[in-house]
Protein backbone atom coordinates (compact mmCIF):
# COMPACT_ATOMS: atom_id res chain seq x y z
CA UNK A 1 0.00 0.00 0.00
CA UNK A 2 1.43 3.75 -1.29
CA UNK A 3 1.77 6.07 1.40
CA UNK A 4 0.26 9.47 1.36
CA UNK A 5 3.70 10.70 1.42
CA UNK A 6 4.34 8.50 -1.63
CA UNK A 7 1.94 9.80 -3.57
CA UNK A 8 2.23 13.40 -3.38
CA UNK A 9 6.17 12.98 -3.79
CA UNK A 10 5.20 10.77 -7.06
CA UNK A 11 2.65 13.44 -8.08
CA UNK A 12 5.29 16.22 -7.52
CA UNK A 13 7.96 14.70 -9.85
CA UNK A 14 5.39 14.28 -12.67
CA UNK A 15 3.92 17.33 -12.89
CA UNK A 16 6.76 18.92 -14.78
CA UNK A 17 6.39 15.76 -17.53
CA UNK A 18 2.59 17.01 -17.85
CA UNK A 19 2.58 19.77 -20.33
CA UNK A 20 -0.85 19.87 -20.96
CA UNK A 21 -4.13 20.61 -18.52
CA UNK A 22 -7.79 21.27 -20.00
CA UNK A 23 -9.11 24.71 -20.53
CA UNK A 24 -12.38 25.51 -19.13
CA UNK A 25 -13.81 25.21 -22.54
CA UNK A 26 -13.48 21.64 -22.71
CA UNK A 27 -14.81 21.27 -18.72
CA UNK A 28 -17.85 22.61 -20.30
CA UNK A 29 -18.40 20.47 -22.92
CA UNK A 30 -17.74 17.71 -20.83
CA UNK A 31 -20.40 18.95 -18.64
CA UNK A 32 -22.74 19.56 -21.07
CA UNK A 33 -22.22 15.88 -22.79
CA UNK A 34 -22.91 14.41 -19.77
CA UNK A 35 -26.23 15.97 -19.48
CA UNK A 36 -27.93 13.99 -22.41
CA UNK A 37 -27.68 10.67 -20.33
CA UNK A 38 -30.36 12.10 -19.21
CA UNK A 39 -32.60 11.46 -21.65
CA UNK A 40 -34.84 8.26 -21.60
CA UNK A 41 -34.04 5.39 -22.79
CA UNK A 42 -30.88 3.90 -25.04
CA UNK A 43 -31.36 7.21 -26.97
CA UNK A 44 -29.47 8.82 -24.22
CA UNK A 45 -26.56 6.67 -23.55
CA UNK A 46 -26.23 6.82 -27.59
CA UNK A 47 -26.35 10.71 -27.70
CA UNK A 48 -23.96 10.97 -24.69
CA UNK A 49 -21.43 8.86 -26.10
CA UNK A 50 -21.28 10.41 -29.47
CA UNK A 51 -20.89 14.01 -27.61
CA UNK A 52 -18.27 12.34 -25.63
CA UNK A 53 -16.16 10.95 -28.59
CA UNK A 54 -16.32 14.16 -30.13
CA UNK A 55 -15.46 15.92 -27.76
CA UNK A 56 -12.63 13.87 -27.16
CA UNK A 57 -11.51 13.61 -30.82
CA UNK A 58 -11.88 17.61 -30.65
CA UNK A 59 -8.83 17.17 -27.77
CA UNK A 60 -7.08 15.24 -29.51
CA UNK A 61 -7.05 16.97 -32.74
CA UNK A 62 -5.99 20.32 -30.31
CA UNK A 63 -3.61 18.48 -28.46
CA UNK A 64 -1.45 17.77 -32.06
CA UNK A 65 -2.44 21.64 -32.67
CA UNK A 66 -0.57 22.62 -29.45
CA UNK A 67 3.05 24.01 -30.17
CA UNK A 68 6.65 22.40 -28.61
CA UNK A 69 8.26 24.32 -26.06
CA UNK A 70 11.15 25.34 -28.77
CA UNK A 71 8.39 26.69 -31.18
CA UNK A 72 7.64 29.93 -28.52
CA UNK A 73 10.25 32.50 -27.58
CA UNK A 74 9.95 35.12 -24.40
CA UNK A 75 12.32 37.66 -23.39
CA UNK A 76 12.35 40.61 -20.76
CA UNK A 77 13.54 43.43 -20.96
CA UNK A 78 13.57 46.36 -17.97
CA UNK A 79 15.88 48.83 -16.87
CA UNK A 80 18.62 48.36 -14.71
CA UNK A 81 17.77 50.38 -11.74
CA UNK A 82 14.20 51.72 -10.05
CA UNK A 83 13.72 53.83 -7.60
CA UNK A 84 11.63 53.13 -4.53
CA UNK A 85 8.14 54.46 -5.09
CA UNK A 86 9.13 55.01 -8.52
CA UNK A 87 7.46 53.05 -11.89
CA UNK A 88 9.37 51.99 -14.83
CA UNK A 89 8.18 50.65 -18.16
CA UNK A 90 9.44 47.20 -19.42
CA UNK A 91 8.22 44.02 -22.58
CA UNK A 92 7.61 40.87 -22.52
CA UNK A 93 8.73 40.15 -26.23
CA UNK A 94 6.91 36.65 -26.96
CA UNK A 95 8.10 34.99 -30.44
CA UNK A 96 5.87 32.69 -32.11
CA UNK A 97 7.72 29.93 -34.99
CA UNK A 98 4.40 28.30 -35.11
CA UNK A 99 2.14 28.02 -38.27
CA UNK A 100 -1.01 28.43 -36.53
CA UNK A 101 -2.47 31.24 -34.53
CA UNK A 102 -1.92 31.03 -30.74
CA UNK A 103 -3.55 32.82 -27.40
CA UNK A 104 -0.54 32.88 -25.14
CA UNK A 105 -1.77 34.04 -21.48
CA UNK A 106 1.54 34.87 -19.47
CA UNK A 107 2.21 35.42 -16.18
CA UNK A 108 5.10 35.79 -13.57
CA UNK A 109 5.75 36.10 -10.06
CA UNK A 110 8.40 38.62 -9.41
CA UNK A 111 10.50 39.42 -6.64
CA UNK A 112 9.11 40.89 -2.87
CA UNK A 113 11.35 44.06 -3.68
CA UNK A 114 9.16 45.38 -6.39
CA UNK A 115 5.50 45.32 -7.28
CA UNK A 116 3.37 44.56 -10.73
CA UNK A 117 4.84 42.66 -13.61
CA UNK A 118 2.78 41.17 -16.23
CA UNK A 119 0.28 39.84 -13.86
CA UNK A 120 -1.95 37.44 -16.35
CA UNK A 121 -1.23 38.87 -19.49
CA UNK A 122 -3.36 37.66 -22.67
CA UNK A 123 -2.36 37.72 -26.20
CA UNK A 124 -3.53 36.78 -29.65
CA UNK A 125 -0.29 35.74 -31.54
CA UNK A 126 -0.09 35.32 -35.29
CA UNK A 127 1.89 32.73 -37.35
CA UNK A 128 5.66 33.54 -37.14
CA UNK A 129 4.69 36.49 -35.31
CA UNK A 130 6.61 39.08 -32.55
CA UNK A 131 4.33 40.61 -29.94
CA UNK A 132 5.14 43.60 -27.62
CA UNK A 133 3.45 43.14 -24.18
CA UNK A 134 4.23 46.23 -21.88
CA UNK A 135 4.18 46.42 -18.10
CA UNK A 136 5.37 48.08 -15.27
CA UNK A 137 7.69 47.83 -12.23
CA UNK A 138 7.41 49.49 -9.08
CA UNK A 139 10.29 49.81 -6.44
CA UNK A 140 9.17 48.59 -2.82
CA UNK A 141 12.24 48.17 -0.99
CA UNK A 142 16.08 48.56 -1.95
CA UNK A 143 18.40 45.79 -2.92
CA UNK A 144 19.08 43.24 -6.23
CA UNK A 145 15.83 41.67 -6.75
CA UNK A 146 15.65 38.57 -8.96
CA UNK A 147 12.72 39.22 -11.47
CA UNK A 148 12.65 35.15 -11.68
CA UNK A 149 11.50 32.68 -14.36
CA UNK A 150 8.24 33.34 -16.87
CA UNK A 151 5.66 31.34 -16.81
CA UNK A 152 3.52 31.04 -20.74
CA UNK A 153 0.12 29.25 -20.70
CA UNK A 154 -0.59 28.44 -24.41
CA UNK A 155 -3.67 27.55 -26.69
CA UNK A 156 -4.85 27.03 -29.81
CA UNK A 157 -8.29 28.85 -31.04
CA UNK A 158 -10.33 25.53 -29.95
CA UNK A 159 -9.22 26.60 -26.49
CA UNK A 160 -10.06 23.10 -25.02
CA UNK A 161 -6.58 22.12 -23.82
CA UNK A 162 -3.77 24.40 -22.92
CA UNK A 163 0.29 23.69 -23.00
CA UNK A 164 2.42 25.21 -19.92
CA UNK A 165 6.02 26.14 -20.15
CA UNK A 166 8.53 27.68 -18.27
CA UNK A 167 10.77 30.09 -19.32
CA UNK A 168 13.90 30.66 -17.45
CA UNK A 169 15.64 33.89 -16.81
CA UNK A 170 18.50 35.23 -14.47
CA UNK A 171 17.64 38.64 -14.60
CA UNK A 172 17.40 41.00 -11.98
CA UNK A 173 16.68 44.68 -11.35
CA UNK A 174 18.05 47.24 -8.90
CA UNK A 175 16.05 48.98 -6.34
CA UNK A 176 18.21 52.06 -5.07
CA UNK A 177 16.76 55.42 -3.33
CA UNK A 178 13.80 57.24 -5.28
CA UNK A 179 14.87 59.31 -8.71
CA UNK A 180 11.31 60.89 -9.06
CA UNK A 181 12.60 64.25 -11.03
CA UNK A 182 16.04 63.49 -11.62
CA UNK A 183 15.61 64.50 -15.60
CA UNK A 184 13.31 67.68 -14.62
CA UNK A 185 15.89 68.62 -12.15
CA UNK A 186 18.99 67.63 -14.79
CA UNK A 187 17.56 70.27 -17.01
CA UNK A 188 17.52 72.69 -14.92
CA UNK A 189 21.05 72.34 -14.03
CA UNK A 190 22.21 72.30 -17.51
CA UNK A 191 20.32 75.08 -18.27
CA UNK A 192 21.42 76.98 -15.41
CA UNK A 193 17.54 78.21 -15.39
CA UNK A 194 17.75 79.46 -12.23
CA UNK A 195 15.60 82.68 -12.19
CA UNK A 196 13.11 81.20 -10.20
CA UNK A 197 15.33 81.40 -7.65
CA UNK A 198 16.51 84.79 -7.86
CA UNK A 199 20.12 83.83 -8.42
CA UNK A 200 21.98 85.60 -11.02
CA UNK A 201 25.24 84.81 -12.56
CA UNK A 202 27.99 87.41 -10.91
CA UNK A 203 31.31 87.76 -12.89
CA UNK A 204 34.53 86.94 -10.95
CA UNK A 205 38.57 87.73 -12.03
CA UNK A 206 40.64 84.72 -13.61
CA UNK A 207 37.26 82.13 -13.95
CA UNK A 208 36.58 80.86 -17.15
CA UNK A 209 32.75 81.95 -18.66
CA UNK A 210 30.01 80.06 -20.80
CA UNK A 211 26.68 80.75 -21.94
CA UNK A 212 23.82 80.17 -20.16
CA UNK A 213 20.60 81.23 -21.40
CA UNK A 214 19.36 85.08 -22.52
CA UNK A 215 17.13 87.22 -20.49
CA UNK A 216 15.67 91.05 -19.94
CA UNK A 217 18.14 93.61 -19.32
CA UNK A 218 18.15 95.05 -16.19
CA UNK A 219 19.47 97.81 -14.04
CA UNK A 220 23.03 97.37 -13.54
CA UNK A 221 23.78 94.74 -15.96
CA UNK A 222 27.03 94.69 -18.11
CA UNK A 223 26.14 97.22 -21.16
CA UNK A 224 28.93 94.58 -22.88
CA UNK A 225 26.59 91.69 -22.28
CA UNK A 226 23.51 93.00 -24.62
CA UNK A 227 22.58 90.32 -27.18
CA UNK A 228 21.98 93.06 -29.95
CA UNK A 229 20.40 90.52 -32.22
CA UNK A 230 18.11 89.08 -29.80
CA UNK A 231 17.05 92.64 -28.81
CA UNK A 232 16.01 93.59 -32.39
CA UNK A 233 14.06 90.53 -32.52
CA UNK A 234 12.07 91.13 -29.16
CA UNK A 235 12.37 94.76 -29.60
CA UNK A 236 13.52 95.77 -25.71
CA UNK A 237 17.13 95.31 -24.12
CA UNK A 238 17.89 91.62 -24.23
CA UNK A 239 21.54 90.41 -22.13
CA UNK A 240 23.38 87.14 -21.92
CA UNK A 241 23.52 85.12 -19.27
CA UNK A 242 26.95 83.29 -17.78
CA UNK A 243 27.89 81.00 -15.54
CA UNK A 244 31.14 80.25 -14.00
CA UNK A 245 32.58 77.08 -15.12
CA UNK A 246 34.57 75.72 -12.43
CA UNK A 247 34.81 72.37 -11.07
CA UNK A 248 34.07 71.29 -7.35
CA UNK A 249 34.17 68.80 -4.78
CA UNK A 250 30.66 67.78 -3.20
CA UNK A 251 30.37 65.63 -0.69
CA UNK A 252 26.44 64.43 0.91
CA UNK A 253 26.94 63.73 4.58
CA UNK A 254 24.25 61.45 6.14
CA UNK A 255 23.00 61.09 9.65
CA UNK A 256 21.68 57.50 9.52
CA UNK A 257 20.58 57.83 13.58
CA UNK A 258 17.48 57.08 15.51
CA UNK A 259 15.92 60.39 14.77
CA UNK A 260 15.89 59.02 11.04
CA UNK A 261 13.97 56.01 11.22
CA UNK A 262 10.42 58.04 11.78
CA UNK A 263 8.37 57.90 8.98
CA UNK A 264 7.75 61.05 6.79
CA UNK A 265 4.15 60.06 4.60
CA UNK A 266 5.23 56.68 3.61
CA UNK A 267 8.63 56.34 3.53
CA UNK A 268 11.29 57.21 6.33
CA UNK A 269 13.08 60.24 6.78
CA UNK A 270 16.27 58.34 6.14
CA UNK A 271 15.01 57.38 2.76
CA UNK A 272 14.03 60.62 2.01
CA UNK A 273 17.61 62.05 2.72
CA UNK A 274 18.84 59.15 0.20
CA UNK A 275 16.92 60.39 -2.24
CA UNK A 276 17.79 63.81 -2.64
CA UNK A 277 21.39 62.79 -2.18
CA UNK A 278 21.38 60.87 -5.13
CA UNK A 279 19.64 63.00 -6.92
CA UNK A 280 22.03 65.73 -6.56
CA UNK A 281 24.80 63.58 -7.04
CA UNK A 282 23.77 63.09 -10.19
CA UNK A 283 23.10 66.56 -10.78
CA UNK A 284 26.78 67.78 -9.79
CA UNK A 285 28.61 64.40 -11.18
CA UNK A 286 26.92 65.67 -14.94
CA UNK A 287 28.25 69.61 -14.17
CA UNK A 288 31.41 67.89 -13.91
CA UNK A 289 32.04 68.55 -10.14
CA UNK A 290 33.75 65.55 -8.04
CA UNK A 291 31.24 63.61 -5.66
CA UNK A 292 31.60 61.74 -2.43
CA UNK A 293 29.43 60.80 0.36
CA UNK A 294 29.76 59.37 3.90
CA UNK A 295 26.45 57.60 6.09
CA UNK A 296 27.14 57.76 9.56
CA UNK A 297 25.21 56.64 13.02
CA UNK A 298 27.69 56.11 15.96
CA UNK A 299 29.92 54.49 13.30
CA UNK A 300 31.10 54.90 10.02
CA UNK A 301 28.55 53.17 7.13
CA UNK A 302 29.61 53.87 4.04
CA UNK A 303 32.14 55.85 2.52
CA UNK A 304 33.24 56.73 -1.15
CA UNK A 305 35.52 59.36 -1.72
CA UNK A 306 34.97 62.05 -4.05
CA UNK A 307 35.69 61.97 -7.63
CA UNK A 308 34.79 62.72 -11.01
CA UNK A 309 32.60 61.61 -13.38
CA UNK A 310 29.94 58.39 -13.84
CA UNK A 311 31.77 55.54 -11.78
CA UNK A 312 31.75 58.07 -8.51
CA UNK A 313 28.05 58.02 -9.29
CA UNK A 314 27.71 54.40 -9.65
CA UNK A 315 29.65 53.58 -6.44
CA UNK A 316 27.33 55.88 -4.20
CA UNK A 317 24.33 54.60 -5.51
CA UNK A 318 25.66 50.80 -4.85
CA UNK A 319 27.08 52.16 -1.68
CA UNK A 320 23.37 53.05 -0.56
CA UNK A 321 21.63 50.60 -1.62
CA UNK A 322 22.27 47.96 1.67
CA UNK A 323 21.49 51.25 4.32
CA UNK A 324 18.93 51.18 6.70
CA UNK A 325 18.63 54.12 9.72
CA UNK A 326 19.37 52.07 12.79
CA UNK A 327 18.41 53.27 16.45
CA UNK A 328 21.33 54.29 17.72
CA UNK A 329 22.17 57.61 18.42
CA UNK A 330 24.40 59.22 15.49
CA UNK A 331 27.95 60.42 16.86
CA UNK A 332 28.97 63.61 14.79
CA UNK A 333 32.29 63.81 16.39
CA UNK A 334 33.48 60.52 15.09
CA UNK A 335 31.81 61.16 11.71
CA UNK A 336 33.72 64.85 11.34
CA UNK A 337 36.94 63.67 12.05
CA UNK A 338 36.61 61.29 9.68
CA UNK A 339 35.47 63.26 6.97
CA UNK A 340 38.57 65.79 8.34
CA UNK A 341 41.18 62.99 8.04
CA UNK A 342 39.72 61.81 4.59
CA UNK A 343 38.11 65.57 2.66
CA UNK A 344 41.13 67.79 3.33
CA UNK A 345 40.33 70.18 0.40
CA UNK A 346 37.80 72.81 0.45
CA UNK A 347 34.81 71.06 -0.51
CA UNK A 348 30.72 71.84 -0.42
CA UNK A 349 29.34 69.11 2.36
CA UNK A 350 26.00 68.84 1.99
CA UNK A 351 24.77 67.76 5.77
CA UNK A 352 21.52 66.37 5.60
CA UNK A 353 20.09 65.62 9.48
CA UNK A 354 17.24 65.80 11.88
CA UNK A 355 17.74 68.80 14.83
CA UNK A 356 15.52 68.52 17.42
CA UNK A 357 16.82 66.96 20.39
CA UNK A 358 18.43 70.17 21.91
CA UNK A 359 21.31 68.04 24.02
CA UNK A 360 22.21 66.30 20.49
CA UNK A 361 22.34 69.82 18.63
CA UNK A 362 24.86 71.46 20.62
CA UNK A 363 27.22 68.66 19.59
CA UNK A 364 26.39 69.05 16.08
CA UNK A 365 26.70 72.88 16.26
CA UNK A 366 30.05 72.47 17.43
CA UNK A 367 31.23 70.05 14.92
CA UNK A 368 29.48 71.79 11.75
CA UNK A 369 30.81 75.79 13.19
CA UNK A 370 34.31 74.08 12.87
CA UNK A 371 33.68 71.97 9.68
CA UNK A 372 32.74 75.58 8.01
CA UNK A 373 36.72 76.87 8.67
CA UNK A 374 37.54 74.68 6.63
CA UNK A 375 34.56 73.39 3.83
CA UNK A 376 31.46 75.24 2.89
CA UNK A 377 28.42 73.80 4.65
CA UNK A 378 24.79 73.61 4.14
CA UNK A 379 23.21 71.73 7.01
CA UNK A 380 20.07 70.12 5.38
CA UNK A 381 17.60 70.34 8.94
CA UNK A 382 14.95 67.91 8.17
CA UNK A 383 11.39 69.27 9.81
CA UNK A 384 9.21 67.12 11.66
CA UNK A 385 6.25 67.79 10.40
CA UNK A 386 4.03 66.22 13.22
CA UNK A 387 5.54 67.88 15.60
CA UNK A 388 4.59 71.43 14.21
CA UNK A 389 1.43 70.09 13.51
CA UNK A 390 1.03 69.36 17.46
CA UNK A 391 1.96 72.88 18.29
CA UNK A 392 -0.71 73.96 16.60
CA UNK A 393 -3.43 75.45 18.90
CA UNK A 394 -6.67 73.57 18.93
CA UNK A 395 -10.21 74.37 20.42
CA UNK A 396 -11.17 71.18 21.22
CA UNK A 397 -9.35 68.77 23.98
CA UNK A 398 -8.45 68.92 27.55
CA UNK A 399 -5.17 69.53 29.31
CA UNK A 400 -3.60 66.57 27.81
CA UNK A 401 -3.55 68.38 24.22
CA UNK A 402 -2.83 71.54 25.86
CA UNK A 403 0.30 69.91 27.26
CA UNK A 404 1.32 68.38 23.94
CA UNK A 405 0.67 71.19 22.22
CA UNK A 406 3.07 73.25 25.11
CA UNK A 407 5.76 70.31 24.35
CA UNK A 408 6.19 70.59 20.98
CA UNK A 409 6.23 74.20 20.82
CA UNK A 410 9.14 74.09 23.33
CA UNK A 411 11.21 71.33 20.83
CA UNK A 412 10.50 74.00 18.30
CA UNK A 413 11.88 76.59 20.02
CA UNK A 414 15.05 74.65 20.88
CA UNK A 415 15.28 73.25 17.23
CA UNK A 416 14.95 76.99 15.58
CA UNK A 417 17.53 78.61 18.33
CA UNK A 418 20.19 75.21 17.01
CA UNK A 419 19.31 76.73 13.60
CA UNK A 420 19.93 80.07 14.82
CA UNK A 421 23.30 79.70 16.08
CA UNK A 422 24.72 77.53 12.85
CA UNK A 423 23.64 80.68 10.86
CA UNK A 424 25.73 82.74 13.46
CA UNK A 425 28.37 80.71 12.93
CA UNK A 426 28.23 81.60 9.12
CA UNK A 427 26.62 77.89 8.04
CA UNK A 428 23.96 77.91 4.85
CA UNK A 429 21.06 76.01 6.73
CA UNK A 430 18.23 74.70 4.56
CA UNK A 431 14.71 74.10 7.09
CA UNK A 432 12.36 71.95 4.87
CA UNK A 433 10.23 69.03 5.09
CA UNK A 434 11.38 65.48 3.87
CA UNK A 435 9.31 65.44 0.82
CA UNK A 436 10.12 69.77 -0.34
CA UNK A 437 14.11 68.55 0.18
CA UNK A 438 14.85 67.64 -3.06
CA UNK A 439 14.43 71.17 -4.98
CA UNK A 440 15.26 73.07 -2.25
CA UNK A 441 19.45 71.32 -2.10
CA UNK A 442 19.39 71.52 -5.93
CA UNK A 443 18.06 75.10 -5.72
CA UNK A 444 20.84 75.72 -3.17
CA UNK A 445 24.19 73.76 -5.17
CA UNK A 446 22.88 76.18 -8.26
CA UNK A 447 23.28 79.01 -6.37
CA UNK A 448 26.22 77.90 -4.75
CA UNK A 449 27.93 77.05 -8.36
CA UNK A 450 26.69 80.04 -10.37
CA UNK A 451 28.06 82.50 -7.97
CA UNK A 452 31.26 80.68 -7.33
CA UNK A 453 30.95 80.68 -3.55
CA UNK A 454 33.06 77.30 -3.13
Amino acid sequence: MTSAGSVRSLVASARPRIRFSPERRLALLVAVSSLLWLLPGRAGAIAAGTALSLVALCTAIDVALLPPRRALTVTRELPETVGIGDAVEGTYTIESHWPRTLVVNLMDRLSPLVSGGAGATVATLDPFATRALPFRVTGETRGRAPLGPVGARVRTRLGLVGARFLFSADDSILVIPSLSGVRRFRMLAMQHRLATAGVRSLRRRGEGFAFANLREYAIGDDPRRIDWKATARRAQLITREYTIERSQTVITLIDAGRSMTQLAATRSRFEHALSSALILTDIAANAGDRVGTLVFDDEIRAYVPARPGRGALKAIRDAFVPLQATSREPDYAGAFRYLAAHQRKRALIVFITDVIDPRASQALIAHVARSAARHLAVVVALRNDAIFAAALPRAVGGPGVLYESAAAEELILAREEALQRMRRAGVSVIDVSPQAMTASVINRYLEIKSRGAL
